[in-house]
Protein backbone atom coordinates (compact mmCIF):
# COMPACT_ATOMS: atom_id res chain seq x y z
CA UNK A 1 0.00 0.00 0.00
CA UNK A 2 1.23 3.12 -0.59
CA UNK A 3 2.15 5.70 1.91
CA UNK A 4 -0.52 8.30 2.61
CA UNK A 5 2.01 11.14 1.52
CA UNK A 6 2.94 9.55 -1.60
CA UNK A 7 2.60 11.84 -4.98
CA UNK A 8 0.95 9.83 -7.75
CA UNK A 9 2.99 9.31 -10.90
CA UNK A 10 0.30 10.64 -12.88
CA UNK A 11 2.96 11.39 -16.18
CA UNK A 12 3.55 7.60 -16.07
CA UNK A 13 -0.41 6.80 -15.61
CA UNK A 14 -1.12 9.01 -18.85
CA UNK A 15 1.52 7.05 -20.78
CA UNK A 16 -0.04 3.83 -20.01
CA UNK A 17 -3.25 5.34 -21.96
CA UNK A 18 -6.29 2.60 -22.41
CA UNK A 19 -4.05 -0.18 -21.55
CA UNK A 20 -4.37 -2.07 -18.36
CA UNK A 21 -1.97 -2.74 -15.70
CA UNK A 22 -1.51 -6.30 -16.88
CA UNK A 23 -1.37 -5.07 -20.63
CA UNK A 24 1.45 -2.55 -19.91
CA UNK A 25 3.34 -4.70 -17.52
CA UNK A 26 3.73 -7.58 -20.77
CA UNK A 27 4.40 -4.68 -23.23
CA UNK A 28 7.36 -3.92 -20.49
CA UNK A 29 8.33 -7.36 -20.69
CA UNK A 30 8.98 -7.50 -24.25
CA UNK A 31 10.33 -4.15 -24.60
CA UNK A 32 12.90 -5.85 -22.38
CA UNK A 33 13.60 -8.59 -24.25
CA UNK A 34 13.91 -6.50 -27.38
CA UNK A 35 17.44 -4.71 -25.59
CA UNK A 36 18.28 -7.66 -23.70
CA UNK A 37 17.36 -7.08 -20.08
CA UNK A 38 15.50 -9.07 -18.01
CA UNK A 39 12.52 -8.00 -15.33
CA UNK A 40 10.01 -9.45 -13.39
CA UNK A 41 7.45 -6.48 -14.51
CA UNK A 42 4.16 -7.37 -13.69
CA UNK A 43 0.41 -5.17 -12.92
CA UNK A 44 1.36 -4.74 -9.09
CA UNK A 45 4.36 -3.64 -10.49
CA UNK A 46 2.99 -0.67 -12.73
CA UNK A 47 0.43 -0.35 -9.94
CA UNK A 48 3.41 0.97 -7.50
CA UNK A 49 4.95 3.19 -10.13
CA UNK A 50 1.77 4.85 -10.53
CA UNK A 51 0.74 5.17 -6.92
CA UNK A 52 4.39 7.09 -6.44
CA UNK A 53 5.81 4.08 -4.04
CA UNK A 54 9.09 3.58 -6.58
CA UNK A 55 10.39 7.15 -6.66
CA UNK A 56 12.81 5.96 -9.41
CA UNK A 57 13.46 2.99 -11.06
CA UNK A 58 16.25 0.49 -11.05
CA UNK A 59 18.84 0.48 -13.65
CA UNK A 60 16.97 -2.15 -15.42
CA UNK A 61 13.74 -0.63 -15.71
CA UNK A 62 15.59 2.40 -16.61
CA UNK A 63 16.85 1.12 -19.68
CA UNK A 64 13.51 -0.55 -20.69
CA UNK A 65 11.18 2.54 -20.17
CA UNK A 66 13.83 4.74 -22.04
CA UNK A 67 13.94 1.84 -24.94
CA UNK A 68 9.82 2.14 -24.99
CA UNK A 69 9.82 6.06 -25.30
CA UNK A 70 13.14 7.23 -27.09
CA UNK A 71 13.12 10.82 -26.23
CA UNK A 72 12.13 11.04 -22.86
CA UNK A 73 14.18 10.99 -19.72
CA UNK A 74 13.30 9.74 -16.70
CA UNK A 75 11.69 12.98 -15.08
CA UNK A 76 9.54 13.11 -18.22
CA UNK A 77 8.56 9.73 -16.77
CA UNK A 78 7.61 11.08 -13.69
CA UNK A 79 10.73 9.95 -11.96
CA UNK A 80 13.06 11.65 -9.78
CA UNK A 81 16.73 11.30 -10.37
CA UNK A 82 18.41 8.43 -8.40
CA UNK A 83 21.02 10.28 -6.33
CA UNK A 84 17.89 12.28 -4.80
CA UNK A 85 16.59 9.50 -4.23
CA UNK A 86 19.73 7.41 -2.87
CA UNK A 87 20.40 10.68 -0.80
CA UNK A 88 19.28 12.39 2.09
CA UNK A 89 17.07 14.36 -0.49
CA UNK A 90 14.78 15.52 2.38
CA UNK A 91 17.54 17.99 3.85
CA UNK A 92 20.00 18.73 1.01
CA UNK A 93 19.84 19.15 -2.87
CA UNK A 94 20.46 16.38 -5.07
CA UNK A 95 24.16 15.61 -5.10
CA UNK A 96 26.32 15.93 -8.48
CA UNK A 97 26.09 12.67 -10.15
CA UNK A 98 29.13 10.29 -9.24
CA UNK A 99 31.41 9.48 -12.12
CA UNK A 100 30.75 6.79 -14.55
CA UNK A 101 33.81 4.03 -13.93
CA UNK A 102 34.36 1.59 -16.31
CA UNK A 103 36.05 -0.70 -13.87
CA UNK A 104 39.19 -2.95 -14.82
CA UNK A 105 40.39 -4.62 -11.80
CA UNK A 106 43.41 -2.47 -11.86
CA UNK A 107 44.05 -1.08 -8.39
CA UNK A 108 45.61 2.44 -8.50
CA UNK A 109 42.81 2.94 -11.26
CA UNK A 110 40.42 2.02 -9.08
CA UNK A 111 41.92 3.96 -6.26
CA UNK A 112 41.49 7.10 -8.85
CA UNK A 113 37.94 6.66 -9.22
CA UNK A 114 37.32 6.49 -5.97
CA UNK A 115 39.19 9.39 -5.05
CA UNK A 116 37.32 11.32 -7.48
CA UNK A 117 34.47 10.02 -6.68
CA UNK A 118 34.28 11.04 -3.22
CA UNK A 119 35.45 14.95 -3.99
CA UNK A 120 32.23 16.79 -2.98
CA UNK A 121 30.93 20.28 -4.54
CA UNK A 122 30.41 23.57 -3.15
CA UNK A 123 32.08 25.56 -1.01
CA UNK A 124 36.00 24.60 0.64
CA UNK A 125 34.63 23.09 3.86
CA UNK A 126 37.05 20.31 6.49
CA UNK A 127 35.31 17.65 5.39
CA UNK A 128 35.46 17.87 1.84
CA UNK A 129 39.37 19.10 2.56
CA UNK A 130 39.83 15.59 3.92
CA UNK A 131 38.00 13.87 0.70
CA UNK A 132 40.82 15.66 -1.35
CA UNK A 133 39.84 19.08 -1.99
CA UNK A 134 42.66 20.15 -1.99
CA UNK A 135 45.42 20.51 1.66
CA UNK A 136 46.03 17.59 3.56
CA UNK A 137 43.86 15.79 5.29
CA UNK A 138 45.42 16.04 8.80
CA UNK A 139 44.67 20.08 8.10
CA UNK A 140 41.30 19.75 7.89
CA UNK A 141 41.02 18.40 11.29
CA UNK A 142 41.14 21.38 13.55
CA UNK A 143 43.13 21.06 16.55
CA UNK A 144 42.49 22.29 20.23
CA UNK A 145 43.27 25.70 19.33
CA UNK A 146 41.03 26.21 16.25
CA UNK A 147 38.17 24.48 17.86
CA UNK A 148 37.25 27.55 19.94
CA UNK A 149 37.28 29.86 16.78
CA UNK A 150 36.55 27.45 14.25
CA UNK A 151 32.76 28.85 12.67
CA UNK A 152 30.50 25.53 11.53
CA UNK A 153 27.50 26.20 9.12
CA UNK A 154 25.67 25.15 6.73
CA UNK A 155 28.62 24.36 3.92
CA UNK A 156 30.16 22.19 7.13
CA UNK A 157 26.91 20.46 7.62
CA UNK A 158 25.92 20.07 4.15
CA UNK A 159 29.59 18.26 3.06
CA UNK A 160 28.91 15.38 6.00
CA UNK A 161 25.95 14.61 4.64
CA UNK A 162 27.61 14.63 1.12
CA UNK A 163 30.07 12.46 2.63
CA UNK A 164 27.34 9.97 3.42
CA UNK A 165 25.74 9.90 0.80
CA UNK A 166 28.94 9.20 -1.41
CA UNK A 167 29.72 6.33 0.51
CA UNK A 168 26.44 4.49 0.48
CA UNK A 169 26.79 4.97 -3.19
CA UNK A 170 30.25 3.97 -3.99
CA UNK A 171 29.61 0.96 -1.53
CA UNK A 172 26.46 -0.36 -3.56
CA UNK A 173 28.58 -0.55 -6.66
CA UNK A 174 31.89 -1.88 -5.73
CA UNK A 175 31.99 -3.11 -2.07
CA UNK A 176 33.96 -1.87 1.14
CA UNK A 177 38.01 -3.35 1.32
CA UNK A 178 38.66 -0.26 -1.42
CA UNK A 179 37.01 2.37 0.46
CA UNK A 180 37.25 2.00 4.29
CA UNK A 181 40.85 3.98 4.74
CA UNK A 182 39.43 6.51 2.52
CA UNK A 183 36.32 6.89 4.54
CA UNK A 184 38.15 7.56 7.83
CA UNK A 185 39.19 10.76 6.98
CA UNK A 186 35.78 12.37 6.83
CA UNK A 187 34.27 10.64 9.81
CA UNK A 188 37.05 12.12 11.79
CA UNK A 189 36.76 15.60 10.11
CA UNK A 190 33.00 15.26 11.19
CA UNK A 191 33.47 14.78 14.76
CA UNK A 192 36.26 17.42 14.94
CA UNK A 193 33.33 19.66 13.75
CA UNK A 194 30.64 18.72 16.16
CA UNK A 195 34.36 19.42 18.52
CA UNK A 196 34.48 22.49 17.11
CA UNK A 197 31.27 24.34 18.12
CA UNK A 198 27.42 23.72 18.28
CA UNK A 199 26.15 25.49 15.32
CA UNK A 200 24.31 28.60 15.94
CA UNK A 201 20.81 27.21 14.76
CA UNK A 202 19.23 24.27 16.28
CA UNK A 203 18.46 22.87 12.65
CA UNK A 204 22.11 22.92 11.38
CA UNK A 205 23.05 21.40 14.76
CA UNK A 206 20.53 18.96 14.86
CA UNK A 207 21.61 18.08 10.84
CA UNK A 208 25.15 18.03 12.40
CA UNK A 209 24.82 15.29 15.15
CA UNK A 210 22.37 13.17 12.70
CA UNK A 211 25.47 13.68 9.81
CA UNK A 212 28.41 12.66 12.19
CA UNK A 213 26.31 9.28 13.69
CA UNK A 214 24.93 8.36 9.80
CA UNK A 215 28.89 8.95 8.94
CA UNK A 216 29.91 6.75 12.06
CA UNK A 217 27.38 4.15 10.71
CA UNK A 218 28.87 4.58 6.77
CA UNK A 219 31.91 3.74 8.07
CA UNK A 220 31.36 1.27 10.50
CA UNK A 221 29.55 -0.95 7.99
CA UNK A 222 32.88 -0.44 5.84
CA UNK A 223 35.14 -2.03 8.48
CA UNK A 224 32.45 -4.64 9.04
CA UNK A 225 32.08 -5.89 5.14
CA UNK A 226 35.61 -5.83 5.19
CA UNK A 227 36.33 -8.04 8.04
CA UNK A 228 37.34 -5.33 10.35
CA UNK A 229 34.96 -6.42 13.27
CA UNK A 230 36.32 -4.52 16.24
CA UNK A 231 36.62 -1.58 13.92
CA UNK A 232 33.44 -1.75 12.89
CA UNK A 233 32.16 -2.20 16.60
CA UNK A 234 33.67 0.71 17.77
CA UNK A 235 32.44 3.08 14.89
CA UNK A 236 28.47 1.59 15.68
CA UNK A 237 29.20 2.36 19.49
CA UNK A 238 30.29 5.77 18.76
CA UNK A 239 27.76 6.37 16.56
CA UNK A 240 24.82 5.26 18.69
CA UNK A 241 26.67 7.40 21.51
CA UNK A 242 26.45 10.26 18.98
CA UNK A 243 22.17 9.62 18.76
CA UNK A 244 21.72 9.04 22.55
CA UNK A 245 23.32 13.01 22.82
CA UNK A 246 21.38 14.28 20.22
CA UNK A 247 18.39 12.52 21.51
CA UNK A 248 18.09 11.28 17.58
CA UNK A 249 15.84 7.79 17.56
CA UNK A 250 16.36 7.15 13.92
CA UNK A 251 20.31 7.20 14.08
CA UNK A 252 20.19 5.01 17.26
CA UNK A 253 17.43 2.62 15.82
CA UNK A 254 19.71 2.40 12.92
CA UNK A 255 22.99 1.77 15.18
CA UNK A 256 21.32 -1.37 16.84
CA UNK A 257 20.27 -2.61 13.03
CA UNK A 258 24.37 -2.93 12.25
CA UNK A 259 25.22 -3.39 15.66
CA UNK A 260 22.90 -6.71 15.96
CA UNK A 261 24.18 -7.61 11.84
CA UNK A 262 27.77 -7.30 13.55
CA UNK A 263 27.09 -9.55 16.73
CA UNK A 264 25.42 -12.26 14.48
CA UNK A 265 28.49 -11.86 11.92
CA UNK A 266 30.79 -12.38 15.22
CA UNK A 267 29.66 -15.49 16.61
CA UNK A 268 27.65 -13.29 19.86
CA UNK A 269 23.76 -14.67 19.08
CA UNK A 270 22.09 -13.50 21.84
CA UNK A 271 23.65 -9.72 21.50
CA UNK A 272 22.69 -10.11 18.20
CA UNK A 273 18.98 -10.75 19.07
CA UNK A 274 19.35 -8.09 21.98
CA UNK A 275 20.82 -5.47 19.67
CA UNK A 276 17.62 -5.73 17.25
CA UNK A 277 14.96 -5.96 20.36
CA UNK A 278 16.49 -2.15 21.56
CA UNK A 279 16.53 -0.92 17.98
CA UNK A 280 12.58 -1.68 17.99
CA UNK A 281 11.75 -0.07 20.73
CA UNK A 282 13.95 3.20 19.41
CA UNK A 283 12.10 2.57 16.21
CA UNK A 284 9.11 2.18 17.39
CA UNK A 285 8.07 6.16 17.06
CA UNK A 286 9.39 6.44 13.83
CA UNK A 287 6.52 5.51 11.73
CA UNK A 288 8.72 3.20 9.40
CA UNK A 289 7.35 -0.62 8.81
CA UNK A 290 9.88 -1.20 6.49
CA UNK A 291 12.38 -0.24 9.25
CA UNK A 292 10.67 -2.29 12.23
CA UNK A 293 10.22 -5.17 9.01
CA UNK A 294 14.49 -5.03 9.22
CA UNK A 295 15.35 -5.16 12.56
CA UNK A 296 13.04 -7.74 12.53
CA UNK A 297 14.69 -9.69 10.61
CA UNK A 298 18.01 -9.39 12.29
CA UNK A 299 16.27 -10.77 15.71
CA UNK A 300 15.21 -13.60 13.98
CA UNK A 301 18.78 -14.42 12.20
CA UNK A 302 19.84 -14.01 15.91
CA UNK A 303 17.62 -16.37 17.10
CA UNK A 304 17.77 -18.61 14.55
CA UNK A 305 21.67 -19.13 15.02
CA UNK A 306 21.04 -19.60 18.71
CA UNK A 307 18.91 -22.93 17.43
CA UNK A 308 15.60 -21.45 18.51
CA UNK A 309 13.16 -22.48 16.08
CA UNK A 310 10.10 -21.05 17.62
CA UNK A 311 10.98 -18.09 18.55
CA UNK A 312 12.83 -17.36 14.73
CA UNK A 313 9.68 -18.11 12.97
CA UNK A 314 7.73 -15.95 15.28
CA UNK A 315 9.82 -13.08 14.80
CA UNK A 316 10.41 -13.68 11.27
CA UNK A 317 6.18 -13.67 10.53
CA UNK A 318 6.03 -10.57 12.39
CA UNK A 319 9.01 -9.15 9.96
CA UNK A 320 6.73 -9.97 7.19
CA UNK A 321 3.99 -8.75 8.30
CA UNK A 322 5.24 -5.23 8.77
CA UNK A 323 7.07 -5.50 5.48
CA UNK A 324 3.62 -6.13 3.42
CA UNK A 325 2.33 -2.97 5.06
CA UNK A 326 4.48 -1.18 2.32
CA UNK A 327 7.24 1.69 1.99
CA UNK A 328 6.50 4.75 3.30
CA UNK A 329 8.02 8.31 3.51
CA UNK A 330 8.99 7.66 6.64
CA UNK A 331 11.42 4.94 5.74
CA UNK A 332 15.16 6.01 6.22
CA UNK A 333 17.21 7.14 3.17
CA UNK A 334 20.00 4.28 4.02
CA UNK A 335 17.19 1.56 3.85
CA UNK A 336 16.66 1.81 0.23
CA UNK A 337 18.64 -1.14 -0.40
CA UNK A 338 15.88 -3.46 1.34
CA UNK A 339 13.35 -4.66 -0.72
CA UNK A 340 11.87 -7.81 -1.96
CA UNK A 341 15.64 -9.22 -2.87
CA UNK A 342 17.27 -8.60 0.81
CA UNK A 343 13.77 -9.76 2.54
CA UNK A 344 14.03 -13.08 0.79
CA UNK A 345 18.01 -13.21 1.34
CA UNK A 346 17.14 -12.38 5.79
CA UNK A 347 14.80 -15.60 5.25
CA UNK A 348 16.99 -17.27 3.51
CA UNK A 349 19.53 -16.49 6.18
CA UNK A 350 17.27 -17.87 8.80
CA UNK A 351 16.85 -21.13 7.21
CA UNK A 352 19.78 -21.71 6.64
CA UNK A 353 21.15 -21.43 10.57
CA UNK A 354 18.18 -23.43 11.21
CA UNK A 355 19.59 -26.71 8.69
CA UNK A 356 16.82 -25.86 6.10
CA UNK A 357 19.46 -25.46 3.60
CA UNK A 358 17.01 -26.70 0.37
CA UNK A 359 14.46 -23.73 1.14
CA UNK A 360 17.56 -21.37 1.96
CA UNK A 361 18.55 -22.12 -1.33
CA UNK A 362 14.76 -21.22 -2.74
CA UNK A 363 14.40 -18.10 -1.05
CA UNK A 364 18.06 -16.90 -1.77
CA UNK A 365 17.59 -18.04 -5.66
CA UNK A 366 14.70 -15.30 -5.40
CA UNK A 367 16.92 -12.99 -4.38
CA UNK A 368 19.37 -13.21 -7.09
CA UNK A 369 16.23 -13.22 -9.15
CA UNK A 370 15.01 -10.02 -8.13
CA UNK A 371 17.91 -7.90 -7.44
CA UNK A 372 18.37 -4.54 -9.22
CA UNK A 373 22.23 -5.35 -11.21
CA UNK A 374 22.93 -1.25 -9.49
CA UNK A 375 23.59 -3.10 -6.03
CA UNK A 376 26.47 -5.43 -7.42
CA UNK A 377 27.92 -6.11 -3.26
CA UNK A 378 23.69 -7.69 -2.80
CA UNK A 379 23.98 -9.78 -5.79
CA UNK A 380 27.44 -10.75 -5.98
CA UNK A 381 26.83 -11.82 -1.91
CA UNK A 382 23.36 -13.40 -2.66
CA UNK A 383 25.07 -15.85 -5.35
CA UNK A 384 27.96 -16.62 -3.29
CA UNK A 385 24.83 -17.90 -0.54
CA UNK A 386 23.23 -19.51 -3.20
CA UNK A 387 25.93 -21.99 -3.85
CA UNK A 388 26.19 -22.52 -0.43
CA UNK A 389 23.48 -23.65 0.11
CA UNK A 390 22.81 -25.36 -2.73
CA UNK A 391 26.37 -27.37 -1.78
CA UNK A 392 24.74 -28.13 1.35
CA UNK A 393 21.49 -29.21 -0.31
CA UNK A 394 22.97 -31.82 -2.46
CA UNK A 395 23.27 -29.64 -5.55
CA UNK A 396 26.80 -29.62 -6.62
CA UNK A 397 26.71 -28.55 -10.19
CA UNK A 398 24.02 -26.00 -9.80
CA UNK A 399 25.96 -24.71 -6.80
CA UNK A 400 29.36 -24.78 -8.84
CA UNK A 401 26.99 -22.30 -11.55
CA UNK A 402 25.92 -19.90 -8.81
CA UNK A 403 29.78 -19.71 -7.52
CA UNK A 404 30.85 -18.88 -10.95
CA UNK A 405 28.07 -16.38 -11.35
CA UNK A 406 29.56 -14.96 -7.88
CA UNK A 407 32.97 -14.73 -8.96
CA UNK A 408 32.10 -13.38 -12.33
CA UNK A 409 31.20 -9.95 -10.07
CA UNK A 410 34.34 -10.01 -8.25
CA UNK A 411 36.22 -7.75 -10.49
CA UNK A 412 33.33 -4.84 -9.69
CA UNK A 413 33.30 -5.71 -5.99
CA UNK A 414 36.04 -6.27 -3.15
CA UNK A 415 34.18 -7.21 0.21
CA UNK A 416 35.66 -9.65 2.74
CA UNK A 417 32.43 -11.29 3.83
CA UNK A 418 31.87 -12.49 -0.07
CA UNK A 419 35.27 -13.84 0.18
CA UNK A 420 34.00 -15.55 3.49
CA UNK A 421 30.78 -16.78 1.94
CA UNK A 422 32.50 -18.28 -1.42
CA UNK A 423 35.32 -20.23 0.90
CA UNK A 424 32.28 -21.78 3.20
CA UNK A 425 30.82 -23.17 -0.84
CA UNK A 426 34.59 -24.50 -1.80
CA UNK A 427 34.74 -26.31 1.76
CA UNK A 428 30.87 -27.76 1.16
CA UNK A 429 32.03 -28.50 -2.45
CA UNK A 430 35.12 -30.19 -1.54
CA UNK A 431 33.64 -34.18 -0.86
CA UNK A 432 32.41 -33.50 -5.30
CA UNK A 433 35.62 -32.23 -6.50
CA UNK A 434 35.77 -34.86 -8.97
CA UNK A 435 32.47 -33.78 -11.02
CA UNK A 436 34.02 -31.67 -13.51
CA UNK A 437 31.65 -28.66 -12.90
CA UNK A 438 32.92 -28.56 -9.40
CA UNK A 439 36.69 -29.07 -10.29
CA UNK A 440 36.56 -25.94 -12.74
CA UNK A 441 34.84 -23.17 -10.10
CA UNK A 442 37.18 -24.83 -7.27
CA UNK A 443 40.52 -24.24 -9.81
CA UNK A 444 38.46 -21.02 -10.45
CA UNK A 445 38.21 -20.03 -6.90
CA UNK A 446 41.73 -20.91 -6.02
CA UNK A 447 43.04 -18.93 -8.43
CA UNK A 448 41.36 -15.81 -7.76
CA UNK A 449 41.08 -15.99 -3.85
CA UNK A 450 43.17 -13.05 -2.62
CA UNK A 451 43.77 -15.21 0.65
CA UNK A 452 44.82 -18.31 -0.66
Amino acid sequence: MASSRSVPNLAFRRLRAQRSPGEFAAAVRRAAREIGEQVACDARYIGRVEAGEIRCPNYAYERVFLHMFPGLTLRDLGFLPREQVRGRAARTPAPAPVPATNHTGDTSEESDVLRRAFMTTGPATVVAVSLGLGGSAEAAVPGPREAGSRRVGEAEVSAVEEAVRRIRLLDDRHGADGLYRQAAQPLRAAYALLDAGTPTRRSTAERLHTGAGELSISVGWLAHDSGRFDDARSHYAEALATARVANDPAVEAHAFANTSFLARDSGRYREAVRAAQAGLRAAAQLGSSRLLALLSLREAAGWAKVGDRAGCERTLARAIAYFDRGPSDADPEWMSFFGEPELEAQKALCHAALGDARRAARHVYRATALQDPHFARNLALYRAELATNLARAGAPDEAATAGHQALDLLDQVQSSRIHTRLAATVRALLPQRRLPEVATFLERHAATDPRA
